[in-house]
Order: C-alpha cells, then structure tokens, then sequence
C-alpha cells in the first residue's frame, strides 16, 4: 500500500507540473489526421484540457479534478489483475518469435493458434490475436473456444485500432459489438483480459478518442494508446500528455491504459506532425528511456505495457532487426523489461 500512495502522490506531483502552466493565448490549430485516419479540423487547444473538467470553473479545477480522479484510481480502483497482484508488469510486443522476444525480457507472446501457445517457455503468458470486431459470430467463437482452459493464456486482443466510422478502415466497428465479444469472453473464459488499441481521431497536436470506445460502452479490460514522438521533425514526449488527456477525456480511467512504446522508424509509414507531412524515425536508446519515463508518470505499474513492433511491416526497422540501431534499442527495452519494479 505505501507503493501504491507514494505512486499516487509522484503522479499528482506530475499532473500539477505539466497542467497547471499553460498559455491562456493559445491559437486555433489545424488538425490533421495520424495515419491519415481522420478527417481535417480546427478546434482552440485549450479545449482539449478543457473537456477533462465535468463542470464549469477554472483550469486550476479542472486540473485538480484530473489529479484527484488520478489518486482515487490508483488507491481504490486497481483492475482485477493488478501489477501488484501478479507481482509483474506483463512485456508484450508483437511478432517474434517466443525465443527471441523472452531474450529481451518480454513475457507476454503475440498468439493466434493454440499450438504456439503450448509452445511458450514456462513464465510467459500468451494475448491471442482475434482480428475480430463483429460480435459473437461463429468465426469468434470458433477462433476463441479453442483457448478456453489453457493455463498459459493472459487474454485476447480483439483488434488493432477500430474505427467507429467506417471511413479509414473498413467496416466500421459499433461499440456494441465489441461489447458482445468482452461479455463472451468474460462468461466463458475466466480470467481471460480483453484489449484492443485505439485509433486517434484527432491529430499530433490535438489527440481525440471522444464519442469511441471506452470500458462503459464496451465492457472491454483494456486499452492501448500509441502516441509515436520520435519523428523526423520532432522529438515531443508531450505527445504523451495530450495522449493520455485524451484518453482520460474520452472516459477512459488510467488503469485501463496500456502504454504502447514506438520501436520503430524508416520504411514506408507516413504522418503529420503540425500539420506536414512527416516520418517516424527508430528511437535511440536514450529517447526510449525518456518515453518509459514519461509514461511511468501516468502508469507507473501496469498490468502489461506494448512494444511496437518486433517484426519489421512496412519496410521499417523494428525491434527485433538486426542493424546496430536496433540491437541498441532492444537492449534499452530488455533493461526496461527487466527492471526490478518496487512493490
């Protein structure tokens, strides 16, 4: 418990420092879309904080509104399958093979077939990838009947980044449908955890999840954010920040999210940063320690964080390749991984 509060207190301390300053002269911004996922906008960015507060007041409330929701959730709202209950925070990245990803300290295994799951070394649990954002169709549950039992099953992960309108990836996804596969999961597999990764409908400067997906709409355990700040323009770990406003905007309390970690860089993704056209560039170690340390200010002990990615997807180098650059980096994520977390 005195981990717990002592935590509780470092995130406030956060929380004041980075949200009680800011510019009250604060000029419209264009919006442009992450991925090209969402449509052009212009909103004042005071709104962003703004929308944190539930009532009207100050800023100085609202902020101290984020601040005390972030205490109450970290001492009375730990998630059923807290850090400090499993005794670890669970290190999952996707791709790799279970060999190789345990040699850089992550536990939890990206999964689609019972037999790779059987095959995991002892101590590491495996998050099934369903693809599946339809509802209980004979599909879903032919893919997760199979699951059901194995002791080395951590839960499912229903799909990457969902898309309520239908416009960027298609077809558009209801929360009400994902709300009948966690409430599947969760009648017929106990214990298992439900988790997808959530598409940003805003911008770099302006994040937005609102009026998406959160645990009242959905019924799903979990939810990854992935704010990427290493670009070819900009290193902005305040990316984070407004990430994590957002989400928390949006109704997504702080022990729902996973922190999802950029591992990657080149190749032939495309962004916005400010609205110009940009690139996503391979951390370097010490920007990737800056990244864990940002994010351990809003979850200093979650159930399991995402490297993204292993495997390279579009030409890009990811973690699990083997350039100088990356063997680099996946020696920062083991030592993270690795890392003795005080209880």
């Amino acid at each position: 418990m005195k981990s717990t509060i002592a935590n509780a207190c470092r995130l406030v301390t956060a929380c004041l420092a980075r949200l009680i300053v800011v510019d009250p002269a604060v000029a419209v911004q264009n919006i442009e879309p992450k991925h090209g996922a969402a449509p052009a906008r212009s909103r004042p960015q005071l709104e962003r904080l703004g929308s944190l507060i539930s009532f009207g007041g100050s800023m100085m409330a609202g902020t101290s509104i984020l601040c005390v929701s972030a205490l109450l959730i970290l001492l009375f709202d730990q998630p059923k399958l807290s850090a400090e209950e499993n005794g670890i925070t669970l290190h999952y990245t996707s791709g790799g093979s279970a060999a190789a990803i345990a040699a850089a300290g992550f536990n939890l295994a990206d999964v689609q077939y019972v037999e790779q799951l059987n095959a995991l070394p002892p101590g590491m649990k495996g998050l099934i990838w369903l693809n599946e954002t339809s509802g209980v169709t004979p599909r879903f549950i032919a893919k997760v009947k199979p699951f059901i039992g194995n002791a080395k099953l951590f839960g499912f992960r229903l799909g990457d980044e969902p898309d309520i309108t239908g416009k960027y990836h298609s077809p558009a996804v209801s929360p009400a449908a994902l709300k009948a596969e966690a409430d599947w999961i969760r009648a017929n597999v106990p214990g298992a955890v439900t988790f997808i990764t959530l598409m940003d409908m805003g911008s770099f400067d302006a994040p937005s999840y609102m009026n998406t997906f959160n645990p009242a709409n959905t019924g799903i355990d979990f939810f990854g954010l992935d704010p990427y700040p290493v670009r070819g323009k900009v290193f902005d770990l305040d990316f984070i920040d407004r990430t994590v406003e957002a989400a928390v905007a949006a109704g997504i309390p702080l022990n729902k999210i996973v922190p999802v970690f950029q591992a990657f860089g080149g190749g032939n993704w495309r962004t916005y940063t400010g609205g110009v056209k940009d690139v996503y560039k391979l951390p370097t170690p010490d920007q990737a320690n800056q990244m864990f340390a940002r994010w351990a200010t809003y979850t200093p002990n979650p159930v399991f964080d995402f490297a993204y990615a292993w495997g390279s997807q579009n030409g890009d180098t990811k973690l699990g390749s083997t350039s100088p650059e990356a063997l680099s980096l996946r020696a920062a994520f083991k030592a993270h991984n690795t890392a003795q977390r005080s209880q």
